[in-house]
Protein backbone atom coordinates (compact mmCIF):
# COMPACT_ATOMS: atom_id res chain seq x y z
CA UNK A 1 0.00 0.00 0.00
CA UNK A 2 2.60 2.56 1.06
CA UNK A 3 5.20 1.24 -1.40
CA UNK A 4 2.97 2.17 -4.36
CA UNK A 5 1.00 5.00 -2.73
CA UNK A 6 -2.15 3.05 -3.53
CA UNK A 7 -5.49 2.42 -1.87
CA UNK A 8 -6.52 -1.13 -0.96
CA UNK A 9 -9.94 -2.24 -2.23
CA UNK A 10 -11.46 -5.54 -1.08
CA UNK A 11 -14.46 -7.23 -2.69
CA UNK A 12 -16.13 -9.04 0.20
CA UNK A 13 -19.09 -10.59 -1.62
CA UNK A 14 -18.00 -14.10 -0.60
CA UNK A 15 -17.11 -13.43 3.03
CA UNK A 16 -19.33 -10.76 4.60
CA UNK A 17 -21.36 -12.09 7.48
CA UNK A 18 -19.55 -15.38 8.05
CA UNK A 19 -15.80 -15.12 7.50
CA UNK A 20 -13.54 -13.91 10.29
CA UNK A 21 -14.12 -14.22 14.04
CA UNK A 22 -17.11 -11.85 14.01
CA UNK A 23 -18.15 -12.16 10.36
CA UNK A 24 -16.48 -8.98 9.16
CA UNK A 25 -14.81 -10.76 6.27
CA UNK A 26 -11.38 -11.40 4.84
CA UNK A 27 -9.53 -8.41 6.35
CA UNK A 28 -10.73 -9.42 9.82
CA UNK A 29 -9.82 -13.07 9.16
CA UNK A 30 -6.25 -12.08 8.26
CA UNK A 31 -6.01 -9.28 10.85
CA UNK A 32 -5.43 -6.48 8.31
CA UNK A 33 -8.58 -4.37 8.70
CA UNK A 34 -6.59 -1.18 9.31
CA UNK A 35 -4.81 -1.63 5.95
CA UNK A 36 -8.02 -1.71 3.86
CA UNK A 37 -9.37 1.57 2.48
CA UNK A 38 -12.47 0.43 0.60
CA UNK A 39 -14.76 -2.53 1.19
CA UNK A 40 -17.42 -3.46 -1.33
CA UNK A 41 -19.92 -6.21 -0.61
CA UNK A 42 -23.40 -7.58 -1.13
CA UNK A 43 -26.55 -7.45 0.96
CA UNK A 44 -27.39 -10.90 -0.37
CA UNK A 45 -25.74 -14.23 0.39
CA UNK A 46 -25.02 -14.45 4.15
CA UNK A 47 -26.94 -11.28 4.96
CA UNK A 48 -30.11 -12.73 3.48
CA UNK A 49 -31.16 -9.92 1.16
CA UNK A 50 -31.99 -10.62 -2.44
CA UNK A 51 -30.59 -7.45 -3.97
CA UNK A 52 -28.27 -4.57 -3.31
CA UNK A 53 -24.86 -4.03 -1.92
CA UNK A 54 -22.72 -1.44 -0.25
CA UNK A 55 -19.37 0.28 -0.24
CA UNK A 56 -17.71 1.40 2.97
CA UNK A 57 -14.77 3.79 3.02
CA UNK A 58 -13.74 7.22 4.28
CA UNK A 59 -16.20 10.08 3.88
CA UNK A 60 -14.11 11.62 1.07
CA UNK A 61 -14.07 8.39 -0.96
CA UNK A 62 -17.82 7.88 -0.49
CA UNK A 63 -18.46 11.49 -1.51
CA UNK A 64 -16.44 10.99 -4.69
CA UNK A 65 -18.35 7.79 -5.50
CA UNK A 66 -21.71 9.49 -4.93
CA UNK A 67 -20.79 12.17 -7.43
CA UNK A 68 -18.77 10.25 -10.01
CA UNK A 69 -19.68 6.54 -9.99
CA UNK A 70 -21.89 5.78 -12.98
CA UNK A 71 -23.46 2.61 -11.48
CA UNK A 72 -24.45 4.63 -8.43
CA UNK A 73 -25.82 7.54 -10.44
CA UNK A 74 -27.90 5.35 -12.75
CA UNK A 75 -29.18 2.67 -10.38
CA UNK A 76 -32.37 2.25 -8.41
CA UNK A 77 -32.40 2.39 -4.65
CA UNK A 78 -32.56 -0.78 -2.61
CA UNK A 79 -36.07 -1.76 -1.53
CA UNK A 80 -36.92 -0.69 2.05
CA UNK A 81 -37.64 -4.29 3.07
CA UNK A 82 -34.14 -5.35 1.96
CA UNK A 83 -32.60 -2.42 3.83
CA UNK A 84 -34.50 -3.38 6.99
CA UNK A 85 -33.55 -7.06 6.70
CA UNK A 86 -29.93 -6.17 6.05
CA UNK A 87 -29.77 -3.85 9.06
CA UNK A 88 -31.17 -6.67 11.20
CA UNK A 89 -28.61 -9.10 9.76
CA UNK A 90 -25.79 -6.68 10.63
CA UNK A 91 -27.26 -6.33 14.12
CA UNK A 92 -27.32 -10.12 14.56
CA UNK A 93 -23.72 -10.68 13.50
CA UNK A 94 -22.35 -7.75 15.50
CA UNK A 95 -24.21 -8.63 18.72
CA UNK A 96 -23.10 -12.27 18.91
CA UNK A 97 -20.68 -14.64 17.21
CA UNK A 98 -23.08 -17.60 17.55
CA UNK A 99 -24.05 -17.70 13.85
CA UNK A 100 -20.46 -17.20 12.68
CA UNK A 101 -19.31 -19.94 15.07
CA UNK A 102 -21.99 -22.31 13.78
CA UNK A 103 -20.97 -21.74 10.15
CA UNK A 104 -17.34 -22.37 11.15
CA UNK A 105 -18.24 -25.63 12.92
CA UNK A 106 -20.33 -26.83 9.95
CA UNK A 107 -17.53 -25.90 7.55
CA UNK A 108 -14.90 -27.73 9.55
CA UNK A 109 -17.07 -30.84 9.83
CA UNK A 110 -17.86 -30.87 6.08
CA UNK A 111 -14.33 -30.18 4.86
CA UNK A 112 -12.69 -32.63 7.29
CA UNK A 113 -15.02 -35.50 6.48
CA UNK A 114 -14.87 -34.85 2.72
CA UNK A 115 -11.05 -34.78 2.63
CA UNK A 116 -10.89 -37.89 4.84
CA UNK A 117 -13.21 -39.63 2.36
CA UNK A 118 -10.83 -38.82 -0.51
CA UNK A 119 -12.43 -35.76 -2.12
CA UNK A 120 -10.42 -32.75 -3.29
CA UNK A 121 -12.07 -29.74 -1.65
CA UNK A 122 -10.68 -26.44 -2.93
CA UNK A 123 -10.35 -23.10 -1.17
CA UNK A 124 -9.39 -21.98 2.31
CA UNK A 125 -10.10 -24.59 4.95
CA UNK A 126 -12.18 -22.09 6.94
CA UNK A 127 -14.35 -20.91 4.05
CA UNK A 128 -17.94 -22.24 3.91
CA UNK A 129 -18.11 -22.14 0.12
CA UNK A 130 -16.64 -25.55 -0.59
CA UNK A 131 -15.84 -26.41 -4.22
CA UNK A 132 -15.46 -30.19 -4.62
CA UNK A 133 -13.20 -30.68 -7.64
CA UNK A 134 -14.30 -33.39 -10.09
CA UNK A 135 -12.62 -32.18 -13.30
CA UNK A 136 -15.08 -33.44 -15.91
CA UNK A 137 -18.14 -31.30 -16.75
CA UNK A 138 -20.43 -34.23 -17.54
CA UNK A 139 -19.40 -35.93 -14.29
CA UNK A 140 -20.16 -32.76 -12.28
CA UNK A 141 -23.66 -32.58 -13.77
CA UNK A 142 -24.29 -36.27 -13.21
CA UNK A 143 -22.97 -36.04 -9.66
CA UNK A 144 -25.27 -33.10 -8.85
CA UNK A 145 -28.24 -35.01 -10.33
CA UNK A 146 -27.46 -38.05 -8.16
CA UNK A 147 -27.19 -35.85 -5.08
CA UNK A 148 -30.61 -34.35 -5.82
CA UNK A 149 -32.07 -37.88 -5.90
CA UNK A 150 -30.86 -38.09 -2.30
CA UNK A 151 -32.53 -34.74 -1.46
CA UNK A 152 -29.25 -32.83 -1.38
CA UNK A 153 -29.25 -29.75 -3.61
CA UNK A 154 -25.79 -28.85 -4.89
CA UNK A 155 -24.71 -27.19 -8.12
CA UNK A 156 -22.31 -28.52 -10.74
CA UNK A 157 -20.06 -25.79 -12.18
CA UNK A 158 -18.15 -26.24 -15.42
CA UNK A 159 -16.64 -24.20 -18.27
CA UNK A 160 -17.09 -21.29 -18.91
CA UNK A 161 -17.92 -20.56 -15.24
CA UNK A 162 -14.67 -22.26 -14.16
CA UNK A 163 -11.61 -23.13 -16.29
CA UNK A 164 -11.95 -26.09 -18.66
CA UNK A 165 -11.08 -29.34 -16.90
CA UNK A 166 -11.85 -27.93 -13.44
CA UNK A 167 -15.54 -28.77 -13.14
CA UNK A 168 -16.75 -29.00 -9.60
CA UNK A 169 -19.68 -29.30 -7.23
CA UNK A 170 -20.23 -26.14 -5.23
CA UNK A 171 -21.41 -26.63 -1.67
CA UNK A 172 -22.36 -23.71 0.58
CA UNK A 173 -22.53 -24.36 4.30
CA UNK A 174 -24.85 -22.26 6.43
CA UNK A 175 -25.63 -21.59 10.08
CA UNK A 176 -29.10 -22.95 9.28
CA UNK A 177 -27.63 -26.44 8.75
CA UNK A 178 -27.42 -28.82 11.69
CA UNK A 179 -24.37 -31.08 12.10
CA UNK A 180 -26.68 -34.03 11.34
CA UNK A 181 -27.58 -32.39 8.01
CA UNK A 182 -23.91 -31.79 7.24
CA UNK A 183 -23.19 -35.47 7.97
CA UNK A 184 -26.13 -36.56 5.79
CA UNK A 185 -24.73 -34.43 2.96
CA UNK A 186 -21.24 -35.93 3.32
CA UNK A 187 -22.70 -39.45 3.51
CA UNK A 188 -24.53 -38.78 0.22
CA UNK A 189 -21.30 -37.46 -1.34
CA UNK A 190 -19.49 -40.62 -0.29
CA UNK A 191 -22.26 -42.85 -1.67
CA UNK A 192 -22.41 -41.02 -5.01
CA UNK A 193 -18.60 -40.71 -5.13
CA UNK A 194 -18.24 -44.47 -4.90
CA UNK A 195 -21.08 -45.08 -7.36
CA UNK A 196 -19.43 -42.81 -9.97
CA UNK A 197 -15.86 -44.01 -9.22
CA UNK A 198 -14.71 -40.62 -7.93
CA UNK A 199 -13.47 -42.13 -4.65
CA UNK A 200 -12.70 -45.68 -3.51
Amino acid sequence: RSKYDALVFVDECHSTGFFGPTGRGTPEYFGVEERVDIVNSTLGKALGGATGGYTSASASIISTLRNKARPYLFSNSVAPAVVGASLKAFELITSSSDLVDKVAANTKRFRTRMVDAGFNVLGDEAHPICPVLLGDARLATQFADEMLKRNIYVIGFSFPVVPRGQARIRVQLSAAHSLDEVDRCVDAFIEVGKQLDVIQ
